[in-house]
Parts: structure tokens; C-alpha cells; sequence
């Protein structure tokens, strides 16, 4: 039976994969992915509309991630590092899970896709993003 983090770790892989191949097109690249995975259904519309929606928000979480990673440009970032963030800061803009939530998760995926090292790097970028959403959206419950 698959998880939540393992839903996770496949909108990393996808993100990826779109990120280095810039489709948009998820119609081939959905079906090419789920070939030899066997997801129960909630599970691959979580995947699917996560990856969806960092698509459609990747401006304004791109924008998040270059003003609080300093001395990093984006394009520079490991692209891991790079999508793991996306994903979770996506994640905590819709504010569906709880932020340490995505935090943790993120630093994990990040450390088991990357090195310890970019858990640190994931984690100093998204504690400073989940700062700023809280504050503009006063949403503290999140936090808590």
C-alpha cells in the first residue's frame, strides 16, 4: 500500500523530469509514469494535482524560493533541491497540510534523493517561506 510520502516522492520524480524535459504536456507524461506503478486511486490524484498545481503556481513559488534563498540562483540549485521545494511550498500555499508537515517531508525526500546536506538547505528555505505565509495569511493554526 503506498503513502502520502511516497505520493510525495513521486511529484519530486515528475517535477524532475518536467523541469529537466520542460513538458507541460501531462497527458504523456502521467501515463508514462504510472507504467510500472500500481498507486491506489487518492493516492495518484494527490500526486497528479500536486504536480498540477506547482505548475500553475511555479512563478509565484520560484519567486518565494529566490528571495529567501540567498547567494543561491535559482537555475543553480540542484534540481532536487530545487523540486522538493517546490513541492512543498506549494503544498503550504494551499494550506491542506500542516507546514511542519511539508516541511518535514520535504527535508526527508530532499535527503533521500539528495545528501543531509540539502535536507539543511530545504529545511533554512522553508522555515523562512512558512515565516512569510504565516504572516501574510495569519494562519497560525497551521503552525501549531
Amino acid at each position: 500500500m503506498s503513502t502520502r510520502r511516497e505520493a510525495r516522492e513521486w511529484v519530486v520524480q515528475i517535477l524532475f523530469q518536467l523541469d529537466l524535459n520542460s513538458q507541460d504536456n501531462f497527458d504523456q507524461v502521467f501515463p508514462e509514469f504510472w507504467k510500472d506503478k500500481k498507486p491506489d486511486r487518492k493516492l495518484r490524484e494527490f500526486t497528479e494535482s500536486l504536480v498540477r498545481d506547482v505548475r500553475k503556481n511555479i512563478i509565484q513559488i520560484d519567486e518565494l524560493i529566490s528571495r529567501f534563498a540567498a547567494h543561491w540562483e535559482l537555475h543553480r540549485m540542484a534540481v532536487i533541491d530545487r523540486n522538493v521545494l517546490r513541492m512543498a511550498i506549494c503544498e503550504m500555499m494551499l494550506g491542506d497540510t500542516p507546514h511542519p508537515v511539508s516541511i518535514n517531508e520535504a527535508i526527508d525526500i530532499a535527503k533521500y534523493f539528495n545528501s543531509t546536506e540539502s535536507g539543511k538547505f530545504v529545511n533554512g528555505i522553508l522555515d523562512r517561506v512558512r515565516k512569510e505565509l504565516t504572516d501574510t495569511t495569519g494562519n497560525t493554526s497551521k503552525d501549531n
